[in-house]
C-alpha cells in the first residue's frame, strides 16, 4: 500500500501495475467496504490500477466530521489526492463511491477522460430500517445487507462471509457514518453539467440502487451509457466480476 497526505490525515492506496501499458483506473469503494472490495478488477486488468481506502477505511487515517456534506467533502477530497499522485484515466465509483466521483466532477477537482458509476445514483437515500439498524444493532444491519438481492443476489457462501467479514471489520461508526452520508446526497437537476463520458453500470437484480437509477443517469448526464450485469446486485464486481470488468474494458477501448 502507498500513502499521499492531505488536509491532515493520511490515505492508503492500493497501486497495481504502475508501469503496466495502459490507461491507469482508480476505484472508489463504497459505504463499509474498503479497496479490497475491487480485488478481482486489480486481477482481471492489463493495466495499472489504483484503488483507494477512503478515510476511516482499511489503512486510511479518518477525520472528525460528521455525516452528510462534511464527510463527503473529506472523502471526496481523498480520492482527489489520491488522484493527483497517480493521474489516473478514468473513475470508478461503487455507491457511496460513485457520489464521490460525481461530487468530485461537480467541484472540478479532478478531469478525467471517464467515469464509471457501478451502483450508485444522483439521489442515494436509505431506507430507514437500514438506518435503524446500523444505529440500534450493527449486526442486524450486517444481515439485512446480505439478504438476498440487496448487496449480492445469489452468491456462493464463502463470498457472502467474506463480505460480512469486510463490513465488520470497517465498524459500525465507520458504517453508519457512510449510510447517513449517503441518505442525504442527492445531486438532481445538476447532472447537466458534468460533461465527461460516463458508463452507469447495474446488476440487474440490485434493490439498493435499482437498475431505474442509472437509467436516469444515462438521461440526465450528457455523455452516459448504461450497462447491465445479469445475475448480479449491488455489488455485481464481485458477483459476476467477468462480466463487470469486461463492461469497464468496452467503455475504455470507447474512449
Amino acid at each position: 500500500m502507498e500513502r499521499v497526505h492531505h488536509d491532515g490525515r493520511e490515505t492508503a492506496y492500493l497501486h497495481a501495475r504502475p508501469g503496466a501499458d495502459g490507461e491507469r483506473v482508480l476505484y472508489v469503494h463504497g459505504s463499509g467496504g474498503t479497496h479490497q472490495v475491487w480485488g478481482r478488477q486489480y486481477e482481471a486488468a492489463t493495466g495499472p490500477t489504483v484503488g483507494v481506502d477512503l478515510s476511516g477505511h482499511g489503512r486510511s487515517t479518518d477525520f472528525t466530521r460528521p455525516a452528510g456534506e462534511p464527510a463527503l467533502a473529506a472523502y471526496v477530497a481523498d480520492v482527489q489526492a489520491v488522484a493527483r499522485q497517480t493521474e489516473p484515466a478514468v473513475l470508478v465509483g461503487n455507491s457511496l463511491g460513485g457520489a464521490v466521483v460525481l461530487e468530485l466532477l461537480r467541484s472540478d477537482g479532478y478531469d478525467p477522460a471517464g467515469v464509471v458509476l457501478a451502483g450508485t445514483g444522483a439521489k442515494l437515500a436509505v431506507a430507514a430500517q437500514y438506518r435503524r439498524a446500523l444505529n440500534e444493532d450493527f449486526e442486524a444491519a450486517v444481515e439485512l445487507l446480505h439478504r438476498p438481492n440487496r448487496l449480492f443476489h445469489d452468491p456462493e457462501p464463502e463470498l457472502l462471509e467474506r463480505s460480512k467479514a469486510a463490513i465488520r471489520s470497517v465498524g459500525q461508526e465507520v458504517t453508519r457514518r457512510d449510510f447517513l452520508t449517503a441518505h442525504v446526497f442527492d445531486i438532481r437537476g445538476t447532472l447537466e453539467g458534468i460533461e465527461t463520458p460516463a458508463l452507469a453500470v447495474v446488476g440487474e437484480h440490485d434493490q439498493l440502487t435499482p437498475p431505474w437509477y442509472h437509467e436516469y443517469l444515462a438521461e440526465q448526464l450528457p455523455a452516459c451509457e448504461r450497462a447491465v450485469i445479469a445475475d448480479a446486485a449491488h455489488l455485481a464486481m464481485l458477483e459476476q466480476p467477468r462480466a463487470f470488468s469486461a463492461a469497464i474494458e468496452a467503455f475504455l477501448e470507447r474512449l
